[in-house]
Order: C-alpha cells, then sequence, then structure tokens
C-alpha cells in the first residue's frame, strides 16, 4: 500500500539564469531533525554564497511546510519551492537552493521562476518513488524449485501480486528473502506454495517501509 510519495535518492541540479548561479540540493528525509542537518550542512558548504534558500516538507500527509526565503524578498523563493513539491505530491524531502548572485535583478516573477524551476531540476535528478508498507517472507526451499521462483520475481513492486528477492542464502536448501505487497501477502504465498507442491517452508514475515 502505497503511504506517500517522495525522491528517491540525494542529488543536485544548477543552472545559470542572467548570470546568476543556482543549485539545488535535495534529499529525502524522515525527520525534521534530519532536515535541519541538511540544510546546515549545504549552508556550511556554500557559506560564500549570496543566498541559501531552504524548504522542506514532512509527514505522510505532508503535516509539515516549512521554508525560509534567506534575504530574497518575502515569498520569492522558499514559499514558491514548497508550492511546487506540494503540488507533485511530495513529502519526506527537504531541498536548499543556493544563488551565487550575478549582478542582475530578476525581479519578484523572476525569483519564483528561478527558486521554482532550480527546485524542479533537483526533483528530476533524484527521481520520483512511492514508499510502501511491504512484507518481507523468509522462505526456505528446495533448489529443484529455485530456477522457477527466480524467473517469477519481478524487478520492482509496481505490479499486483509481484515480488523481488532482496536476499538468497545458499545451504542445505535455499533460503530467500521475499518482499512484496502487504495486500499480496496470502497470495505469493500461496503462489510459492503451489510451486514447491506444497514443501516451501515460511520461515518468518514481517512488515517495513521500502521505496518502489
Amino acid at each position: 500500500m502505497e503511504l506517500y510519495r517522495t525522491v528517491r535518492e540525494e542529488a543536485s541540479a544548477s543552472q545559470t539564469i542572467e548570470r546568476s548561479r543556482f543549485i539545488a540540493h535535495i534529499r529525502p528525509v524522515d525527520t525534521r531533525e534530519e532536515a535541519e542537518e541538511f540544510i546546515a550542512s549545504i549552508r556550511a558548504q556554500y557559506r560564500d554564497a549570496t543566498h541559501n534558500v531552504p524548504a522542506m516538507v514532512l509527514g505522510d500527509k505532508a503535516q509539515i511546510q516549512w521554508a525560509s526565503d534567506d534575504g530574497e524578498p518575502q515569498g520569492t523563493s522558499g514559499a514558491p519551492m514548497v508550492q511546487l513539491l506540494t503540488g507533485e505530491g511530495l513529502t519526506n524531502l527537504v531541498v536548499v537552493v543556493t544563488r551565487y548572485f550575478g549582478g542582475i535583478k530578476l525581479g519578484t516573477g523572476g525569483l519564483v521562476r528561478a527558486y521554482s524551476s532550480s527546485a524542479r531540476l533537483a526533483v528530476e535528478a533524484a527521481g520520483i518513488c512511492s514508499v510502501c508498507r511491504v512484507c518481507r517472507l523468509t522462505v526456505r526451499i528446495e533448489y529443484t524449485f529455485l530456477d522457477r521462483i527466480l524467473k517469477m520475481a519481478a524487478e520492482d513492486l509496481s505490479q499486483p501480486e509481484s515480488y523481488v528477492i532482496a536476499d538468497t542464502d545458499y545451504g542445505e536448501k535455499v533460503t530467500l528473502q521475499l518482499l512484496c505487497q502487504e495486500e499480496d501477502e496470502p497470495k505469493v504465498s500461496a503462489m510459492l506454495a503451489n510451486v514447491t507442491s506444497g514443501t516451501a517452508q515460511l520461515i518468518g514475515s514481517a512488515g517495513e517501509l521500502q521505496r518502489v
């Protein structure tokens, strides 16, 4: 079950507008403390910049939305970045857009477009993913059935009733760690029983969050 959408990984992107250089850094985070640490690290890295404008959205329902203009005219930088992120349906992420002023003023509308487009470039560089609650199944099987189970595995969990293989341990028998959507766990278990003629041993199952 999809809980929320966020960016897949930390990334950065840059562009130059009217001689001003904009550098956007983005990272998925789980807490405000993580976001604040990231903001502090970017400000330290670009301490000589004209502005380091941060924005964050947190919570599975985007309950926490915060930004600062960091010296830019009020409402021209941080807030538009938050609007971009929430407009894309994203949460649990933080963005910092650094600006090195190039000597040409952009005006209110120009600043809004510059910061919004810089944040968008960072989102595109990071990629968007869904965070889902999945089920991890630990299953022990005979080697006879391994090839078929490997062939039936998916590359991701986007398809209904699919599963991915997270880990494989080769011993006297093969122990597999399978990930599937929580709602698909009964069907995946039934499939394993059918493929192995009822010999698959389900050692355990547990829920966890996964980016897919």
